[in-house]
């Protein structure tokens, strides 16, 4: 990366995600406006010395904001996480077709996701609700296919490898609510994508990021315990959700991008402030 930035240049906007960036990078991209994004619990999973290099970090909750403001009191930490925020209006839409699963659940075979929450739902609903689930990826795949046959559950599994995105739409347009069962997750980028699609989405109560885009009228949160409760009620409140209508309303591409480039022009104007004139993005039109 630090060679590819030497020979083309630095970029106006360095998006860092997750587990970090070597030096090198940082130090070709010491023009760009650098911008951290949490994709994980910890707020930040980079070494003090390279978070201190950003201009922004993007959290997916206010306790993240917290944390990384106990490390760098001034840095900026607006609650918009690339994923759930900057939806594509199109890449997830309503389909026409027949609804042959009640849950559908996309999310990786790992234990974080908590899959237990779903089968333990649907064994103590009696069967009398029916799941997708949509692994792409991860290690227990398998492992949790033979749970759900040992069970006898009626959830049916897409296995490994990732599915492409038309496809997911396609998968999740057979479902009518859409589930997050973990907990110690960054922000799903699969919470609004589901409401894209036109699903209502039940979370788990004790999801660390990402509880604010469940609104009343695009899902429902509820504790484990509670969750056969919660499907039933939802199932029987269909038509009271408007999930695509209000995430287009506030988390499409359009709608965030427009709050990040007013942050942005912030972080452009303390970089001048310092006297370190950024490389921005009225350069790259230029």
């Amino acid at each position: 990366m630090a060679e590819h930035l030497a020979r083309h240049g630095a970029p106006a906007l360095l998006l860092i995600y997750g587990l970090g960036v070597s030096p090198a990078v940082l130090d070709a991209a010491d023009r760009s406006i650098i911008v951290y994004n949490s994709i994980d619990a910890p707020a930040l999973r980079v070494a003090e010395e390279v978070s201190a290099r950003c201009d922004i970090v993007l959290t997916g909750a206010q306790w993240q904001s917290d944390e990384v403001n106990r490390r760098h009191p001034e840095m900026p930490t607006p609650i918009l996480p690339v994923g759930p925020e900057f939806a594509g209006t199109d890449q997830f839409r309503p389909l026409s077709g027949e609804k042959d699963y009640d849950l559908i659940y996309a999310a990786a075979a790992q234990p974080y996701k908590r899959h237990d929450i779903l089968f333990d739902t649907i064994e103590r609903l009696d069967g009398a609700v029916s799941a997708l689930c949509v692994f792409g990826y991860g290690e227990l795949a398998e492992a949790f296919r033979d749970e759900i046959a040992a069970r006898q559950l009626p959830i049916d599994c897409v296995m490994p490898p990732v599915v492409p995105f038309a496809e997911v739409n396609r998968l999740m347009n057979r479902a009518r609510i859409g589930i997050v069962a973990g907990v110690d997750d960054g922000a799903p980028a699969i919470i609004t994508e589901y409401m894209l699609a036109g699903l209502p989405v039940l979370a788990n109560a004790q999801l660390t990021c990402g509880l604010q885009y469940l609104l009343p009228g695009t899902g429902e949160v509820a504790d484990p315990a509670q969750w056969p409760a919660a499907v039933t009620r939802m199932l029987q409140q269909l038509d009271h959700y408007r999930p695509r209508e209000i995430a287009l309303s506030r988390w499409s591409w359009p709608v965030s991008a427009a709050r990040f480039l007013s942050i942005y022009d912030d972080a452009v104007a303390a970089r001048h402030a310092l006297g370190r004139t950024p490389i921005t993005l009225e350069d790259c039109d230029a």
